[in-house]
């Protein structure tokens, strides 16, 4: 596992005003069984640094959104790629993106909301649940980014 995270830019004493960089965190997960629970635990952990040290204000609704999303996105990866996935985590006090990197080239499918029908159905709940999503190839395959805007 590959984890990393920007530190607050000024941890001095005294010090309460929300910094103005970014708070980072990627790990590689290889498609083995409970990646997708590492994953969540990875966005947990994410989100309760984001408001412990950044403090950020999560809506009501935004931390189960988010775990959600992260669910979705690298449940989607593991399934229609062939390789490990990178889940990036950026975010400060007034947004938070997550994007999933795979392998595969293929972009997601965005069908209509149809209840009647049997799966696909991921890309859709992530729609409903972020601000902006955004599906991009990259060199080494696709990139997916679900942003989410937070309460000031």
């Amino acid at each position: 596992m590959n984890e990393q995270a920007l530190s607050r830019p000024d941890d001095s004493p005294g010090s309460c005003r929300p910094p103005t960089e970014t708070l980072h965190s990627a790990e590689v997960f290889d498609g083995e069984p409970g990646c997708i629970a590492q994953a969540r635990a990875l966005a947990d952990r994410f989100l309760s640094r984001l408001v412990a040290e950044w403090m950020a204000v999560l809506g009501a609704h935004t931390r189960n959104d988010l775990m959600l999303a992260v669910s979705e996105l690298v449940t989607n990866a593991e399934r229609y790629s062939h390789g490990p996935c990178l889940l990036e985590l950026e975010g400060n006090a007034e947004r938070i993106s997550v994007t999933v990197y795979d392998s595969s080239s293929a972009l997601p499918v965005f069908y209509s909301p149809d209840p009647s029908r049997l799966g696909g159905h991921g890309m859709e709940i992530v729609v409903a649940l972020c601000d902006r999503l955004t599906a991009e190839r990259v060199p080494v395959g696709k990139r997916i980014r679900a942003e989410f805007m937070l309460s000031s």
